[in-house]
């Protein structure tokens, strides 16, 4: 393929997605994740200022950014969990050229305890 990113992609992620959970036993429910059986290659980067910023005036946060090969069935709400991190999805978008498929993502950080 003209313009892959290939050879790029240096990490296996596991693909977790979002299912309808128990009660939380204040009106709401816990979502739940399960492990889709799917991995995909990626690269994992930090997210420059400007992504940062722009993340934070739309009320979100960006703490990585995720390349992976278009096409890759990764959604927003998803979890990519591999190397010891969670990441949690915030955007799945395609560049007009679909030479990869960028995933802004935020690390989910587990509580001490």
């Amino acid at each position: 393929m003209t313009g892959s990113i290939g050879h790029l992609l240096n990490r296996t992620l596991e693909v977790w997605r979002p299912a309808p959970g128990n009660g939380d036993g204040l009106g709401g429910r816990r979502t739940t994740y399960v492990n889709t059986g799917r991995s995909v290659q990626a690269k994992v980067d930090q997210p420059s200022d400007a992504d940062r910023i722009l993340a934070q005036q739309a009320g979100s946060e960006h703490t990585h950014t995720v390349y992976l090969l278009p096409g890759s069935d990764v959604t927003r709400g998803d979890q990519l969990r591999g190397d010891g991190q969670v990441l949690r999805v915030t955007a799945a978008v395609t560049p007009s050229s679909p030479v990869y498929l960028k995933a802004p993502c935020t690390l989910v950080q587990s509580e001490p305890g």
